[in-house]
């Protein structure tokens, strides 16, 4: 069987030989249905479904493709038919975004556990120089969409997806089954990509997958937290070029490097969204000294603290974390991610993190404080479940790989939490049988420990 090392080497060299060719065809394909174009036939301008991203109760982010230079823009509002709605552009107040890549609209403002309706659109620009602009034509899905922003009464509803490293044929029956279970929202828990060069390639990933549900991304919002591969490659280092980050307004001007850090409310569960980055050391010579992961989960503990006392945080009954690599390994020769100086140690059976001792020791304690049940993680490629202990008072969950053949443990998961009658549930779906493989129940803050 292939290691996890091995299956991510060889899905990376095909998808790096697909790459091309797939980017080619992709202006050659047939207008899709529902956009209205004012362009030269064939000649799409919007070239993916919207994309909902950062969950929030106030805001949320719409992202989506497009083949030429291009303004994007969102009208939104309360009613179905958009009769109350708003545009909002690409861009900030002084001027709007111009480029030919991803279209990125901030809606702000929302009220929290509403139902909003929108659609996107583009004005095709002419660009020659600073005096030398217009736009020469728009474009507009006339599809509506919606989506109900997050806040404590929402539904307390959502998934967890991770590791599916650009595998379509996983990744496919993954989006199914999300759509089936239609949750409030999706937790992305890291590793979406491989090493990625180009904008091209992370706009395949997260806008225009291949899949049947091109659109899988358009009513659920989605949170994201990045995974060691995710910053691999040049354009992993422009990653909020396809993926925003979280709205400045959510943290401290201390934080506002923290971009990718969430800690939301969703009706009686709180969810935060932490960062372990890479699973090398920064002193390892194969990173060059260019990499910071050290001092950037140091600084995540200091928000993280300041997260935790938030009032809407702290009341809620369940507080679930999310993270890429995993906090804790009850196996003994499992690489803890802090073997000074490059990662190696005959004690142990790879050169790459298996788990996190250094995030642990920063956050647990925090978590730890704070009453956390839960901790879900990724990353190894196998499912698995790890009780609270003596060290610990939370559980943890670590999602499985994207291997549709192969070990028994090692099947795809939605991970689906709930709450049902006073009671935070976790499943787990099994993505390769279709079933549903195991459920595990958490009591309240505060009587965890007597459930």
């Amino acid at each position: 069987m292939m290691n996890r090392r091995e299956f991510i080497r060889n899905s990376a060299l095909l998808a790096a030989a697909a790459e091309m060719p797939e980017i080619a065809r992709a202006s050659q394909q047939p207008m899709a249905a529902g956009l209205q174009a004012q362009a030269p036939a064939g000649d799409r301008l919007i070239t993916s479904r919207p994309m909902l991203q950062n969950y929030a109760e106030d805001s949320v982010g719409v992202a989506f493709a497009v083949s030429a230079m291009a303004n994007g823009y969102v009208t939104f509002g309360r009613k179905p038919d958009l009769s109350d709605g708003q545009t909002v552009k690409c861009g900030g107040l002084m001027v709007t975004d111009m480029n030919d890549q991803v279209m990125q609209v901030r809606l702000t403002g929302l009220r929290p556990s509403t139902r909003y309706y929108y659609r996107i659109g583009a004005d095709r620009i002419q660009y020659k120089g600073g005096y030398s602009m217009r736009i020469v034509g728009s474009e507009q899905d006339d599809t509506v969409y919606s989506f109900t922003t997050a806040g404590p009464k929402s539904d307390a509803h959502f998934c967890v997806i991770n590791d599916t490293h650009a595998q379509w044929r996983a990744f496919g029956p993954i989006v199914d089954k999300v759509l089936e279970l239609a949750p409030q929202c999706v937790v992305w828990n890291g590793d979406a990509t491989n090493s990625e060069e180009t904008i091209a390639s992370q706009k395949t990933i997260f806008l225009s997958p291949k899949i049947a549900h091109t659109d899988y991304a358009a009513r659920i919002p989605y949170l994201f937290c990045a995974g060691n591969h995710d910053y691999r490659g040049m354009a992993g280092r422009q990653l909020e070029r396809v993926w925003m980050k979280r709205q400045p307004e959510e943290r401290a001007s201390r934080d506002w490097q923290l971009g990718r850090n969430f800690a939301v409310r969703m009706g009686d569960v709180a969810l935060i969204g932490l960062d372990t980055g890479e699973d090398k050391l920064d002193t390892n010579p194969l990173l060059a000294g260019l990499f910071a992961s050290t001092p950037y989960r140091e600084a995540q503990a200091a928000w993280l603290k300041d997260a935790l006392r938030r009032k809407d945080i702290a009341s809620a009954p369940f507080l679930v974390a999310f993270c890429h690599i995993p906090l804790f390994d009850p196996r003994p020769r499992e690489n803890p991610g802090d073997l000074y100086p490059a990662d190696k140690s005959p004690e142990y059976d790879s050169d790459f993190a298996s788990w996190q001792r250094t995030c642990y020791q920063l956050w647990s304690p925090l978590l730890e404080k704070a009453g956390c049940q839960l901790v879900v993680t990724a990353h190894q490629h196998r499912f698995r479940y790890d009780a609270p202990d003596k060290a610990h008072g939370w559980a943890q969950l670590v999602g499985g790989g994207p291997d549709m053949e192969g070990p028994d443990e090692a099947y795809p998961t939605v991970l689906e939490g709930l709450v049902s009658e006073g009671r935070l549930l976790m499943r787990v779906h099994n993505i390769r049988t279709g079933k549903m493989e195991q459920e595990f129940t958490f009591a309240p803050r505060g009587r965890r420990r007597k459930s």
